[in-house]
């Protein structure tokens, strides 16, 4: 790096552009993230699922979020799905009677107009069987910067533990 003193006033311009540039995928990268969370839990309410043409549209706004090219992996019975059109279709068929998520301690590197991150999960869920459950992982993620927005190009859950609400996450796996 060269001393302040020692550079242009162009490459001071230049460098100052290029920080703010990074600063601002990486608040938009956020906002993308806290959006991607609001809407997958905006699905339920307390009483279960909402009615299906309101999660069509959510659906609709979820898969805005991806890339046409994404791939979402949720792992296990989540299963996979490729491309923005199977991404949609797969929110459309909610898997729970109700979901609130936490996302957490991001760390986000950004490379150009691709950019990568990891997040914590933190997720309280109620099965359609009525079992209320804690959910733990880490969302790996994948973002480029197409049609002037970050969109998820890759997100991949890796669940660390499901544990029983009234056991605990002590006797997950028991």
């Amino acid at each position: 790096m060269v001393a302040e003193s020692e550079s242009s006033p162009d490459e001071r311009l230049s460098a100052l552009e290029s920080r703010v540039a990074e600063m601002e995928g990486y608040r938009a990268i956020l906002d993308l993230k806290s959006r991607y969370g609001t809407l997958a839990d905006a699905r339920y309410t307390r009483k279960g699922p909402q009615p299906q043409p309101k999660i069509d549209a959510i659906a609709d706004e979820m898969a805005a979020l991806f890339t046409e090219d994404a791939v979402w992996e949720g792992g296990g019975s989540l299963g996979t799905a490729t491309g923005r059109e199977e991404i949609r279709e797969r929110f459309c068929s909610p898997t729970l009677q109700y979901s609130w998520h936490f996302f957490v301690k991001p760390a986000v590197r950004i490379e150009g107009l691709n950019a990568f991150g990891t997040w914590d999960v933190l997720a309280m869920m109620t099965t359609k069987e009525e079992r209320a459950l804690w959910m733990v992982g880490v969302e790996h993620d994948e973002y480029r910067f197409e049609g002037g927005a970050w969109l998820h190009s890759k997100m991949r859950l890796d669940s660390q533990l499901m544990a029983p609400y009234d056991r605990g996450w002590s006797g997950a796996g028991r």
